[in-house]
């Protein structure tokens, strides 16, 4: 059984900047590529970023390009997402996922595993 735990969210004003945690525990954490979504009120889940597994490939949305950096510890078993220059769209509740292999993946349907979500809101 694989279990993702986030952190980090809270209320930032724009411009400002926060760190997401993500924290596996279950399984070996160096065999599971790792990405992290997004959905605001009203709209569907969005892919942000997702990093893989051994060689660490990274991906982004084109909208948090320059802004988000997503990296990884795998000594702590742990996935950051770092926000800067945040802005009132970036306002979601953002959720972590992992899925066993050495791809890169942007769909929901790729990641079997995903945590609770922790709320992101930025104020104007």
């Amino acid at each position: 059984q694989v279990t993702l735990v986030e952190s980090g969210g809270g209320l930032v004003q724009t411009g400002g900047s926060l760190r997401l945690s993500c924290k596996l525990s279950g399984r070996p954490f160096t065999r599971y590529a790792m990405g992290w979504f997004r959905q605001a009120p009203g709209k569907e889940r969005e892919f942000v970023a997702t990093i893989s597994d051994s060689d660490g490939r990274i991906y982004y949305v084109d909208s948090v390009k320059g802004r988000f950096t997503i990296s990884r510890d795998n000594a702590k078993i742990t996935v950051y997402l770092q926000m800067n220059s945040l802005k009132p769209e970036d306002t979601a509740v953002y959720y972590c996922a992992a899925q066993r292999g050495s791809g890169s993946y942007s769909l929901m349907r790729e990641y079997a595993y995903w945590g609770q979500g922790t709320q992101v809101t930025v104020s104007s």
